[in-house]
Protein backbone atom coordinates (compact mmCIF):
# COMPACT_ATOMS: atom_id res chain seq x y z
CA UNK A 1 0.00 0.00 0.00
CA UNK A 2 0.93 3.52 -0.88
CA UNK A 3 -0.14 5.92 2.39
CA UNK A 4 -0.25 9.62 3.05
CA UNK A 5 1.02 10.31 6.07
CA UNK A 6 -0.36 14.08 7.77
CA UNK A 7 0.35 15.77 10.85
CA UNK A 8 -1.63 19.02 10.67
CA UNK A 9 -0.43 21.27 12.82
CA UNK A 10 -1.20 25.37 13.53
CA UNK A 11 0.12 26.58 11.05
CA UNK A 12 1.91 23.48 9.71
CA UNK A 13 1.57 20.23 7.80
CA UNK A 14 4.21 17.48 7.47
CA UNK A 15 3.83 14.56 4.79
CA UNK A 16 5.02 11.21 3.78
CA UNK A 17 4.15 8.86 1.39
CA UNK A 18 5.22 5.72 2.31
CA UNK A 19 5.27 2.31 0.58
CA UNK A 20 4.04 -0.01 3.67
CA UNK A 21 5.86 -2.98 1.22
CA UNK A 22 9.07 -1.75 1.77
CA UNK A 23 8.51 0.76 4.54
CA UNK A 24 10.32 3.34 2.59
CA UNK A 25 9.69 6.62 2.17
CA UNK A 26 9.07 8.17 -0.97
CA UNK A 27 8.76 11.68 -0.33
CA UNK A 28 8.77 14.11 2.41
CA UNK A 29 7.92 16.90 2.86
CA UNK A 30 6.48 20.06 4.92
CA UNK A 31 4.59 23.42 5.02
CA UNK A 32 5.47 26.21 7.51
CA UNK A 33 3.35 29.42 8.18
CA UNK A 34 0.52 28.29 7.02
CA UNK A 35 -2.36 31.51 6.44
CA UNK A 36 0.91 34.01 5.39
CA UNK A 37 2.40 35.46 2.27
CA UNK A 38 5.31 34.06 2.90
CA UNK A 39 4.67 29.96 3.43
CA UNK A 40 7.82 27.61 3.20
CA UNK A 41 6.96 24.67 1.46
CA UNK A 42 10.15 22.00 0.96
CA UNK A 43 9.60 18.59 -0.34
CA UNK A 44 12.41 15.81 -0.81
CA UNK A 45 11.68 12.84 -3.21
CA UNK A 46 13.52 9.71 -1.88
CA UNK A 47 17.51 9.94 -3.36
CA UNK A 48 17.17 13.14 -4.91
CA UNK A 49 17.89 16.75 -4.00
CA UNK A 50 15.59 18.90 -1.28
CA UNK A 51 13.09 21.30 -3.07
CA UNK A 52 12.39 24.76 -1.07
CA UNK A 53 9.67 27.60 -2.05
CA UNK A 54 8.00 30.36 -0.60
CA UNK A 55 4.74 31.39 -1.30
CA UNK A 56 1.12 32.23 -0.03
CA UNK A 57 -0.59 30.16 1.81
CA UNK A 58 -4.10 30.66 3.27
CA UNK A 59 -5.47 27.59 5.03
CA UNK A 60 -4.40 23.96 5.44
CA UNK A 61 -6.42 22.74 2.62
CA UNK A 62 -4.25 24.73 -0.22
CA UNK A 63 -1.26 22.88 1.94
CA UNK A 64 -2.40 19.61 1.59
CA UNK A 65 -3.19 20.61 -2.05
CA UNK A 66 -0.05 21.86 -2.81
CA UNK A 67 1.73 19.24 -1.01
CA UNK A 68 -0.31 16.62 -3.55
CA UNK A 69 0.89 18.79 -6.86
CA UNK A 70 4.31 18.19 -5.35
CA UNK A 71 3.82 14.64 -5.14
CA UNK A 72 2.44 14.05 -8.74
CA UNK A 73 4.58 16.79 -9.97
CA UNK A 74 6.17 15.46 -14.02
CA UNK A 75 9.62 16.04 -12.95
CA UNK A 76 10.02 15.15 -9.13
CA UNK A 77 7.09 13.51 -7.96
CA UNK A 78 6.94 9.78 -6.86
CA UNK A 79 3.33 8.91 -8.43
CA UNK A 80 1.52 9.72 -11.41
CA UNK A 81 -2.42 10.23 -9.96
CA UNK A 82 -3.97 10.63 -6.82
CA UNK A 83 -5.48 7.37 -7.33
CA UNK A 84 -2.24 5.64 -6.29
CA UNK A 85 -2.73 6.75 -2.86
CA UNK A 86 -4.48 4.03 -1.35
CA UNK A 87 -5.01 5.61 2.62
CA UNK A 88 -4.40 8.52 4.23
CA UNK A 89 -2.75 8.34 7.83
CA UNK A 90 -3.51 11.04 10.50
CA UNK A 91 -1.55 11.74 13.53
CA UNK A 92 -4.58 13.07 15.74
CA UNK A 93 -3.02 14.22 19.31
CA UNK A 94 -6.10 13.29 21.27
CA UNK A 95 -8.49 10.46 21.56
CA UNK A 96 -9.89 10.62 24.83
CA UNK A 97 -11.13 7.37 26.70
CA UNK A 98 -13.57 6.69 23.86
CA UNK A 99 -10.91 6.34 20.76
CA UNK A 100 -8.15 3.86 22.20
CA UNK A 101 -6.63 2.86 18.69
CA UNK A 102 -5.92 3.90 15.56
CA UNK A 103 -9.51 3.40 13.90
CA UNK A 104 -10.99 4.73 10.32
CA UNK A 105 -12.33 7.64 10.20
CA UNK A 106 -16.21 8.67 9.25
CA UNK A 107 -18.94 10.99 10.99
CA UNK A 108 -18.81 9.09 14.60
CA UNK A 109 -15.12 9.35 14.77
CA UNK A 110 -14.95 12.83 13.36
CA UNK A 111 -17.53 13.64 16.14
CA UNK A 112 -15.51 11.90 18.69
CA UNK A 113 -12.34 13.91 17.58
CA UNK A 114 -14.23 17.36 18.19
CA UNK A 115 -15.60 16.40 21.23
CA UNK A 116 -11.78 16.15 22.51
CA UNK A 117 -11.12 19.68 21.34
CA UNK A 118 -11.50 20.47 24.94
CA UNK A 119 -8.54 18.42 25.90
CA UNK A 120 -6.39 19.81 23.42
CA UNK A 121 -7.50 22.82 21.91
CA UNK A 122 -4.12 23.67 20.32
CA UNK A 123 -3.81 20.35 18.04
CA UNK A 124 -7.49 18.65 17.68
CA UNK A 125 -8.91 21.64 15.70
CA UNK A 126 -6.16 21.65 13.05
CA UNK A 127 -5.54 17.67 12.94
CA UNK A 128 -9.77 17.69 12.06
CA UNK A 129 -8.53 20.63 9.78
CA UNK A 130 -6.27 17.78 7.87
CA UNK A 131 -8.96 15.41 7.39
CA UNK A 132 -11.67 17.60 6.18
CA UNK A 133 -9.22 19.01 3.47
CA UNK A 134 -8.73 15.54 2.43
CA UNK A 135 -12.21 14.72 2.00
CA UNK A 136 -12.57 17.41 -0.67
CA UNK A 137 -9.20 16.87 -2.48
CA UNK A 138 -9.26 12.87 -1.90
CA UNK A 139 -12.80 11.89 -2.04
CA UNK A 140 -12.77 8.43 -2.04
CA UNK A 141 -9.57 7.29 -0.18
CA UNK A 142 -10.08 5.91 2.88
CA UNK A 143 -8.55 7.94 6.16
CA UNK A 144 -7.26 6.53 9.54
CA UNK A 145 -6.82 8.20 12.73
CA UNK A 146 -3.64 7.35 14.84
CA UNK A 147 -3.42 8.78 18.52
CA UNK A 148 -0.73 10.59 20.99
CA UNK A 149 -2.96 8.89 23.58
CA UNK A 150 -3.86 5.26 22.45
CA UNK A 151 -0.66 3.35 23.81
CA UNK A 152 -1.59 4.60 27.02
CA UNK A 153 -4.86 3.35 27.43
CA UNK A 154 -3.30 0.44 29.01
CA UNK A 155 -1.93 2.11 31.86
CA UNK A 156 -3.94 1.08 34.92
CA UNK A 157 -6.41 3.74 36.97
CA UNK A 158 -3.64 3.68 40.18
CA UNK A 159 -1.38 5.45 37.43
CA UNK A 160 -3.87 7.95 35.46
CA UNK A 161 -6.17 8.57 38.25
CA UNK A 162 -5.23 12.23 40.14
CA UNK A 163 -5.53 12.70 43.64
CA UNK A 164 -8.76 14.91 43.32
CA UNK A 165 -12.14 14.64 44.50
CA UNK A 166 -13.21 11.10 41.99
CA UNK A 167 -16.04 13.11 40.66
CA UNK A 168 -13.92 14.95 38.42
CA UNK A 169 -12.84 12.26 36.58
CA UNK A 170 -16.07 10.79 36.14
CA UNK A 171 -17.43 13.99 35.47
CA UNK A 172 -15.38 15.94 33.25
CA UNK A 173 -12.59 13.06 32.17
CA UNK A 174 -9.80 14.64 34.16
CA UNK A 175 -6.92 12.05 33.75
CA UNK A 176 -3.36 10.90 32.85
CA UNK A 177 -3.84 10.62 29.30
CA UNK A 178 -0.36 10.45 28.23
CA UNK A 179 0.70 11.36 24.47
CA UNK A 180 4.12 11.03 22.31
CA UNK A 181 2.32 7.25 22.53
CA UNK A 182 3.16 6.74 19.03
CA UNK A 183 6.84 7.17 19.50
CA UNK A 184 7.21 5.47 22.65
CA UNK A 185 5.49 2.26 21.40
CA UNK A 186 7.82 2.48 17.97
CA UNK A 187 10.66 2.41 20.21
CA UNK A 188 9.85 -0.41 22.33
CA UNK A 189 8.73 -2.63 19.40
CA UNK A 190 12.72 -2.20 18.07
CA UNK A 191 13.88 -2.70 21.53
CA UNK A 192 12.55 -6.26 20.96
CA UNK A 193 13.64 -6.37 17.47
CA UNK A 194 17.47 -5.27 18.40
CA UNK A 195 17.41 -7.35 21.63
CA UNK A 196 15.58 -10.68 19.91
CA UNK A 197 13.41 -10.62 22.80
CA UNK A 198 9.79 -10.98 23.37
CA UNK A 199 8.65 -7.57 24.36
CA UNK A 200 6.14 -10.20 26.97
CA UNK A 201 9.72 -10.26 28.68
CA UNK A 202 10.91 -6.41 29.16
CA UNK A 203 10.61 -4.03 31.52
CA UNK A 204 11.91 -0.83 29.61
CA UNK A 205 11.95 2.89 29.66
CA UNK A 206 11.46 4.56 26.80
CA UNK A 207 12.74 8.63 26.45
CA UNK A 208 11.27 10.66 23.98
CA UNK A 209 13.42 13.77 24.42
CA UNK A 210 12.97 16.79 22.02
CA UNK A 211 11.11 20.21 22.81
CA UNK A 212 8.48 18.02 24.10
CA UNK A 213 9.53 15.80 26.48
CA UNK A 214 8.08 12.49 27.90
CA UNK A 215 8.90 9.05 29.62
CA UNK A 216 6.90 6.04 29.75
CA UNK A 217 7.43 2.87 31.77
CA UNK A 218 6.63 -0.13 29.12
CA UNK A 219 6.16 -3.52 30.41
CA UNK A 220 5.30 -6.55 28.49
CA UNK A 221 5.13 -3.95 25.83
CA UNK A 222 2.53 -2.07 27.06
CA UNK A 223 2.83 1.35 28.60
CA UNK A 224 2.32 1.01 32.64
CA UNK A 225 2.67 4.85 33.49
CA UNK A 226 3.80 7.97 31.82
CA UNK A 227 5.26 11.05 32.33
CA UNK A 228 2.71 13.61 30.87
CA UNK A 229 -0.76 14.27 32.09
CA UNK A 230 -4.06 15.37 31.33
CA UNK A 231 -1.96 17.68 29.05
CA UNK A 232 1.08 17.48 27.85
CA UNK A 233 2.87 19.96 30.00
CA UNK A 234 3.26 17.84 33.17
CA UNK A 235 6.32 15.91 33.84
CA UNK A 236 9.93 16.59 32.27
CA UNK A 237 11.82 19.62 31.82
CA UNK A 238 10.95 20.99 28.27
CA UNK A 239 11.93 23.22 26.11
CA UNK A 240 9.65 25.86 26.65
CA UNK A 241 7.33 23.86 29.35
CA UNK A 242 8.11 23.88 32.98
CA UNK A 243 7.19 20.19 33.80
CA UNK A 244 6.13 19.15 36.95
CA UNK A 245 5.73 22.21 39.69
CA UNK A 246 3.81 22.73 43.11
CA UNK A 247 0.30 23.39 41.70
CA UNK A 248 0.14 26.15 44.35
CA UNK A 249 2.26 28.01 42.37
CA UNK A 250 -0.08 28.90 39.82
CA UNK A 251 -2.88 30.90 41.93
CA UNK A 252 -0.01 32.52 44.08
CA UNK A 253 1.96 33.91 41.00
CA UNK A 254 -1.68 34.87 39.50
CA UNK A 255 -2.15 37.07 42.28
CA UNK A 256 1.32 38.30 42.63
CA UNK A 257 2.19 39.17 39.13
CA UNK A 258 -1.65 40.15 37.90
CA UNK A 259 -1.89 37.73 35.28
CA UNK A 260 -5.05 35.83 33.68
CA UNK A 261 -5.56 32.05 33.17
CA UNK A 262 -4.52 32.36 29.90
CA UNK A 263 -1.25 34.58 30.76
CA UNK A 264 -0.40 31.78 33.40
CA UNK A 265 -0.74 29.21 30.81
CA UNK A 266 0.96 30.70 28.50
CA UNK A 267 4.16 31.25 30.93
CA UNK A 268 4.15 27.66 31.96
CA UNK A 269 3.92 26.26 28.50
CA UNK A 270 5.76 29.17 26.46
CA UNK A 271 8.16 30.83 28.53
CA UNK A 272 9.10 28.20 31.28
CA UNK A 273 11.63 25.10 30.56
CA UNK A 274 15.34 25.42 29.40
CA UNK A 275 14.12 29.03 27.46
CA UNK A 276 12.49 30.18 30.84
CA UNK A 277 15.95 28.66 32.83
CA UNK A 278 18.74 30.17 30.44
CA UNK A 279 17.20 32.73 29.39
CA UNK A 280 18.55 32.88 26.11
CA UNK A 281 17.33 29.56 24.21
CA UNK A 282 15.60 26.41 23.81
CA UNK A 283 17.91 24.74 21.66
CA UNK A 284 19.76 21.87 23.21
CA UNK A 285 22.64 22.12 20.97
CA UNK A 286 22.95 25.81 21.49
CA UNK A 287 22.63 25.37 25.67
CA UNK A 288 25.13 22.72 25.96
CA UNK A 289 27.54 24.43 23.70
CA UNK A 290 27.17 27.78 26.19
CA UNK A 291 27.88 25.02 29.20
CA UNK A 292 30.86 23.67 27.75
CA UNK A 293 31.94 27.05 27.06
CA UNK A 294 31.67 27.91 30.97
CA UNK A 295 28.18 29.21 31.67
CA UNK A 296 27.10 28.63 35.00
CA UNK A 297 23.51 29.65 34.14
CA UNK A 298 22.87 26.68 31.32
CA UNK A 299 24.74 24.06 32.99
CA UNK A 300 22.01 24.78 35.92
CA UNK A 301 19.55 24.14 33.34
CA UNK A 302 21.03 21.52 32.04
CA UNK A 303 21.50 20.09 35.26
CA UNK A 304 17.76 20.52 35.98
CA UNK A 305 16.65 19.01 33.08
CA UNK A 306 18.65 15.71 33.48
CA UNK A 307 18.03 15.47 37.31
CA UNK A 308 13.93 15.32 36.42
CA UNK A 309 14.40 12.73 33.87
CA UNK A 310 16.56 10.73 35.93
CA UNK A 311 14.19 10.83 38.83
CA UNK A 312 11.08 9.53 36.16
CA UNK A 313 13.96 6.61 35.17
CA UNK A 314 14.29 5.21 39.01
CA UNK A 315 10.15 5.81 39.68
CA UNK A 316 9.82 3.69 36.88
CA UNK A 317 11.97 1.06 37.52
CA UNK A 318 10.19 0.95 41.15
CA UNK A 319 6.95 0.68 39.76
CA UNK A 320 8.08 -1.79 37.31
CA UNK A 321 9.94 -3.79 39.90
CA UNK A 322 12.84 -4.10 37.85
CA UNK A 323 14.22 -2.64 34.31
CA UNK A 324 16.16 -4.13 31.36
CA UNK A 325 16.13 -1.41 28.56
CA UNK A 326 16.34 2.45 28.90
CA UNK A 327 15.96 3.69 25.23
CA UNK A 328 16.90 7.10 24.12
CA UNK A 329 14.94 8.91 21.28
CA UNK A 330 13.48 12.43 19.81
CA UNK A 331 15.90 14.84 18.32
CA UNK A 332 17.65 15.34 21.74
CA UNK A 333 17.45 11.53 23.43
CA UNK A 334 19.25 10.08 19.90
CA UNK A 335 21.75 13.45 19.10
CA UNK A 336 22.93 14.26 22.57
CA UNK A 337 25.90 11.99 23.77
CA UNK A 338 26.44 15.20 26.46
CA UNK A 339 22.44 14.78 28.36
CA UNK A 340 22.32 11.02 28.08
CA UNK A 341 25.55 10.97 30.34
CA UNK A 342 24.30 13.72 32.38
CA UNK A 343 21.11 11.60 33.60
CA UNK A 344 22.49 8.12 33.68
CA UNK A 345 26.16 9.55 35.63
CA UNK A 346 25.94 8.05 39.44
CA UNK A 347 23.59 4.67 38.43
CA UNK A 348 25.98 2.29 38.43
CA UNK A 349 24.19 0.88 41.83
CA UNK A 350 21.34 0.67 39.48
CA UNK A 351 23.16 -1.56 36.82
CA UNK A 352 23.23 1.58 34.49
CA UNK A 353 26.62 2.29 32.87
CA UNK A 354 27.92 4.17 29.99
CA UNK A 355 30.16 3.21 26.96
CA UNK A 356 31.16 6.45 26.81
CA UNK A 357 32.97 5.95 22.98
CA UNK A 358 30.04 4.61 21.94
CA UNK A 359 28.02 7.38 23.61
CA UNK A 360 30.14 9.72 21.47
CA UNK A 361 29.55 8.52 18.84
CA UNK A 362 25.67 7.71 19.16
CA UNK A 363 25.55 3.74 18.49
CA UNK A 364 22.87 1.87 18.80
CA UNK A 365 24.22 0.19 22.49
CA UNK A 366 25.94 2.32 24.91
CA UNK A 367 25.70 0.51 27.93
CA UNK A 368 28.08 -1.64 29.89
CA UNK A 369 26.04 -1.99 33.13
CA UNK A 370 23.02 -4.89 33.26
CA UNK A 371 20.55 -2.51 32.36
CA UNK A 372 21.26 -2.41 28.41
CA UNK A 373 21.03 1.25 27.06
CA UNK A 374 19.89 2.55 23.29
CA UNK A 375 19.87 4.99 21.14
CA UNK A 376 16.71 4.34 18.88
CA UNK A 377 15.81 6.89 16.14
CA UNK A 378 11.92 6.44 16.77
CA UNK A 379 9.29 7.05 13.21
CA UNK A 380 6.41 8.15 13.87
CA UNK A 381 5.29 8.63 10.56
CA UNK A 382 5.98 5.18 9.64
CA UNK A 383 4.73 4.08 12.78
CA UNK A 384 0.87 5.65 11.55
CA UNK A 385 1.40 4.04 8.05
CA UNK A 386 1.89 0.55 9.83
CA UNK A 387 -1.66 1.18 11.75
CA UNK A 388 -3.57 2.71 8.39
CA UNK A 389 -1.97 0.06 6.82
CA UNK A 390 -3.25 -2.49 9.50
CA UNK A 391 -6.96 -1.18 9.91
CA UNK A 392 -7.68 -0.76 6.04
CA UNK A 393 -6.71 -4.61 5.56
CA UNK A 394 -8.60 -5.05 8.37
CA UNK A 395 -11.72 -3.29 7.21
CA UNK A 396 -11.01 -5.32 3.78
CA UNK A 397 -10.95 -8.63 5.85
CA UNK A 398 -14.10 -7.32 7.79
CA UNK A 399 -15.85 -6.69 4.39
CA UNK A 400 -14.81 -10.41 2.47
CA UNK A 401 -14.83 -12.98 5.82
CA UNK A 402 -17.35 -15.38 6.19
CA UNK A 403 -18.18 -14.84 9.78
CA UNK A 404 -21.27 -13.43 10.38
CA UNK A 405 -21.99 -10.85 7.74
CA UNK A 406 -24.28 -9.17 10.04
CA UNK A 407 -21.63 -8.94 12.25
CA UNK A 408 -19.29 -7.15 10.07
CA UNK A 409 -21.16 -4.76 9.14
CA UNK A 410 -21.69 -3.39 12.80
CA UNK A 411 -19.78 -0.72 13.92
CA UNK A 412 -16.37 -1.79 13.65
CA UNK A 413 -15.06 1.29 15.14
CA UNK A 414 -15.45 1.72 18.86
CA UNK A 415 -17.43 0.53 21.65
CA UNK A 416 -18.16 2.94 24.38
CA UNK A 417 -16.48 2.93 28.16
CA UNK A 418 -19.46 0.54 29.82
CA UNK A 419 -19.49 -1.37 26.45
CA UNK A 420 -15.81 -2.41 27.28
CA UNK A 421 -16.56 -3.10 31.06
CA UNK A 422 -19.58 -5.58 29.43
CA UNK A 423 -16.62 -6.92 27.07
CA UNK A 424 -14.47 -7.45 29.84
CA UNK A 425 -16.65 -9.41 31.99
CA UNK A 426 -17.99 -11.82 29.20
CA UNK A 427 -14.22 -12.08 28.73
CA UNK A 428 -13.54 -13.03 32.52
CA UNK A 429 -16.12 -15.65 32.36
CA UNK A 430 -14.86 -17.16 29.85
CA UNK A 431 -11.38 -16.67 28.52
CA UNK A 432 -10.81 -19.37 26.34
CA UNK A 433 -13.91 -18.20 23.82
CA UNK A 434 -12.95 -16.91 20.75
CA UNK A 435 -13.60 -13.20 19.21
CA UNK A 436 -16.70 -14.41 16.97
CA UNK A 437 -18.45 -16.05 19.78
CA UNK A 438 -17.52 -13.11 22.75
CA UNK A 439 -18.84 -11.01 20.12
CA UNK A 440 -21.94 -12.71 19.40
CA UNK A 441 -22.60 -12.27 23.41
CA UNK A 442 -21.67 -9.08 23.44
CA UNK A 443 -24.43 -8.40 21.14
CA UNK A 444 -26.96 -9.91 22.96
CA UNK A 445 -26.36 -7.76 25.73
CA UNK A 446 -26.15 -4.63 23.89
CA UNK A 447 -28.70 -5.79 21.57
CA UNK A 448 -26.75 -4.17 18.78
CA UNK A 449 -24.37 -5.60 15.80
CA UNK A 450 -20.86 -5.53 17.67
CA UNK A 451 -17.51 -6.57 15.48
CA UNK A 452 -15.23 -9.24 16.08
CA UNK A 453 -12.78 -7.76 14.93
CA UNK A 454 -13.50 -4.88 17.38
CA UNK A 455 -13.66 -7.49 19.85
CA UNK A 456 -10.77 -8.05 19.37
CA UNK A 457 -8.86 -5.15 19.25
CA UNK A 458 -10.20 -3.95 22.54
CA UNK A 459 -9.19 -7.41 24.08
CA UNK A 460 -5.71 -6.63 23.10
CA UNK A 461 -5.46 -2.84 24.28
CA UNK A 462 -6.60 -4.35 27.78
CA UNK A 463 -3.30 -6.56 27.39
CA UNK A 464 -6.35 -9.99 27.53
CA UNK A 465 -6.24 -12.86 24.96
CA UNK A 466 -8.58 -14.78 23.09
CA UNK A 467 -8.60 -17.06 19.83
CA UNK A 468 -7.82 -14.76 16.76
CA UNK A 469 -10.19 -13.83 14.65
CA UNK A 470 -7.59 -14.22 11.52
CA UNK A 471 -7.10 -17.40 12.80
CA UNK A 472 -10.42 -18.92 11.40
CA UNK A 473 -9.63 -17.48 8.18
CA UNK A 474 -6.48 -19.91 7.48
Amino acid sequence: MKILVLNCGSSSVKFQLINTMDEKALAKGQVEKIGSGDAVISYQPADKNRMREVREILNHEVAIEIALAMLMHPQHGVIGDKSEIDGIGHRVVHGGEELTGSVRIDEKVKSAIRKCIQFAPLHNPHNLSGIEACESLLSGVPQVAVFDTAFHHTIPPKAYIYGLPYALYKKLGIRRYGFHGTSHQFVAMKTGEILKKPLSKLKIVTCHLGNGASITAVKGGKSMDTSMGFTPLEGLVMGTRCGDIDPALVPYIMEKEHLSTKEINNIMNKNSGMIGLTETSNDNREIVAEALRGSEQHQLALDIYTNRIKKYIGAYMAEMGGLNVIVFTGGIGENSPYVRKLILSDMKGLGIDLDFEKNDKNEVDIGTGKVKVLVIPTNEELAIARDTCKVLKADENAGTASISSERQAGDVRMLSKEEKAQLVLLWAESPNLDAETLAERLEKKLKRPVSAIRVEQELEHFGLTSISVEKEHD
